[in-house]
C-alpha cells in the first residue's frame, strides 16, 4: 500500500508543470542564480523547490558541487518527459492565445556564423520589412542550437539531425573552395598540384573544439600541412586568410566577398557541404515560424549559383510571403 501511495505522489510530482518548469530551466543554466534570473524567481526559492521536488520523485536529479548543477541518471531519465511535457504547454499556449495564425511575435534563428551573418542576415532584414510585426532574432553561432533547450524555433545546419521530433528538410548545396590572396601566391613557392600543398602553411580550425566531423575540410585536401592559425571562428579564418599569410578552406558564399582571395587548384580542392533546416514539429507550423522556413527556402533556392561558387552575387525575392 505504501508503495503504492508512492508511486502515485510520484506521478503527481512529475506532472507538475512549475515544477517541471524550474527543473528544466535548472538543467539549461546548470545554476541557481542564472536559473533564478530567468524565472524571475530568488536563487533560494530554486533551490528548495530542487529539494522538494527531488523528496516527491524519489531521486536525486541533480549532483551539487562547486561547478553548478549536474544530472544525475535519474534526472538525464526526466529531461526527456519533461521537455515533452513543455512543447505540449507551449503549443497549447500558442493556439489557445491565436498567436499561432497570427503573422506577429518573435521568432528565433539559429544558424552557422558565416552563413548566418553575410547570407542569411541581408535576406532577414527584407523579411522583416515585409512583416512588421514580426520580430527575427537571428543566432548566427559556431556551434549547432540546441532546439530541443528552446534556443531557436529553427535551425541552420550542416548536419542532418539523426534523432529528436523534427521537421527537416534540406535547405541547399554549398561549396568550398581553398583561397589565398594574389599576394601570397605571387611570393610563395608554386602550387600546381595537391601534394604541393603540404608546403604551405593553412589557416583552419581548432581540432579539438570543432563541433561537427563536416568541418574537418584539410584532412581531405591536405593533411600533413602545417597550420600556422587556427580559430573555432570562420569569419576570423577569412579575415586572416585576406592578410595574405596562408592558404584557407572557405565556403564560395564567404570568400567571393572579397577580391583579395582567388580560388587555389581550382576544381581540384572543392568541398561540398550542405545546409539543413530543422524546427521541432510542434512549433514548425505555428504561423510565423511557418511563414520564415517558407521564406528561407523561396529565396535560398535561386542563390544556389551564389552558394556554389558560380556567381559572386545573391538575388533577392521580390515575392512577399503570405500566410
Amino acid at each position: 500500500m505504501q508503495n503504492k501511495e508512492k508511486q502515485v505522489k510520484s506521478t503527481k510530482a512529475m506532472l507538475d508543470w512549475d515544477n517541471l518548469r524550474v527543473f528544466l530551466e535548472l538543467t539549461r543554466s546548470q545554476g541557481l542564480v542564472e536559473t533564478a534570473k530567468k524565472l524571475g524567481i530568488d536563487h533560494s526559492t530554486v533551490s528548495r523547490r530542487m529539494h522538494r521536488f527531488e523528496e516527491q520523485v524519489g531521486s536525486q536529479l541533480f549532483e551539487r558541487n562547486n561547478q553548478g548543477y549536474t544530472l544525475t541518471a535519474e534526472g538525464h531519465r526526466l529531461i526527456e518527459y519533461a521537455e515533452r511535457v513543455e512543447s505540449t504547454v507551449y503549443a497549447a499556449a500558442e493556439e489557445l492565445s491565436g498567436h499561432n495564425r497570427l503573422l506577429s511575435g518573435q521568432v528565433r534563428l539559429g544558424a552557422t556564423e558565416g552563413f548566418g551573418t553575410f547570407v542569411l542576415a541581408p535576406h532577414l532584414a527584407h523579411f522583416c520589412a515585409r512583416h512588421p510585426h514580426i520580430t527575427v532574432d537571428l543566432l548566427p553561432v559556431p556551434r549547432f542550437v540546441n532546439l530541443s533547450k528552446r534556443e531557436a524555433d529553427i535551425g541552420v545546419t550542416i548536419e542532418r539531425p539523426q534523432s529528436g521530433n523534427y521537421v527537416v528538410t534540406k535547405l541547399t548545396d554549398y561549396l568550398l573552395k581553398l583561397y589565398a590572396t594574389r599576394s601570397y601566391l605571387e611570393t610563395h613557392a608554386p602550387i600546381k598540384t595537391l601534394q604541393d600543398l603540404n608546403h604551405h602553411a593553412f589557416i583552419g580550425y581548432v581540432d579539438d573544439l570543432v563541433f561537427s566531423e563536416e568541418l574537418r575540410y584539410k584532412d581531405n585536401v591536405a593533411p600533413a600541412a602545417f597550420r600556422a592559425f587556427r580559430s573555432t571562428s570562420v569569419i576570423a579564418q577569412y579575415t586572416a586568410a585576406r592578410s595574405g599569410q596562408g592558404l584557407a578552406i572557405l565556403p564560395c558564399f564567404l570568400a567571393q566577398q572579397s577580391d583579395d582571395l582567388v580560388p587555389v587548384l581550382d576544381g581540384q580542392a572543392d568541398i561540398q557541404r550542405a545546409f539543413w533546416l530543422v524546427a521541432a514539429t510542434e512549433t514548425r507550423n505555428v504561423a510565423r515560424v511557418a511563414a520564415l522556413w517558407r521564406y528561407l527556402r523561396e529565396v535560398i533556392e535561386p542563390n544556389r549559383p551564389f552558394l556554389m561558387g558560380e556567381s559572386r552575387h545573391m538575388t533577392y525575392s521580390d515575392t512577399i510571403v503570405s500566410a
